[in-house]
């Protein structure tokens, strides 16, 4: 796949000054970009990983000050922290004992239902 020059050297840039890839999308789509020549450029980019457990989560900003600040309280890294809850969710998930069709199992992990023992 061949991807446009300038257009991989500007992402570089721009990562190495501290956007994230959503910052970087969008005023390119502005400037008349096709998102395709976009999309070659990232993909190009893209690292290569040989172990699947890795992934790219895009944050609402308020979402993110809200996580990082249960992070400070917990004296926890923000990475550690969405680790933390990700961990969390899929403990509860395997004490749960009603069937859920295989589709629903990434809305149920981050689904506010409660689930475990009940209070007295």
């Amino acid at each position: 796949m061949k991807a446009n020059t300038s257009l991989v050297k500007f992402i570089k840039k721009s990562r190495k000054r501290g956007f994230d890839d959503f910052e970087i999308r969008k005023p390119l789509l502005k400037k008349g970009w096709p998102s395709e020549e976009i999309e070659k450029a990232f993909y190009v980019l893209k690292p290569k990983y040989k172990s699947k457990n890795k992934i790219s989560l895009y944050l609402n900003p308020d979402v993110l000050k809200m996580i990082d600040k249960r992070a400070k309280k917990n004296m926890l890294s923000l990475n550690e922290q969405i680790e933390d809850i990700l961990r969390r969710s899929c403990i509860n998930m395997k004490k749960t004992t009603r069937r859920i069709k295989c589709d629903d199992r990434l809305v149920a992990i981050f689904s506010r239902e409660k689930r475990g023992r009940k209070k007295k």
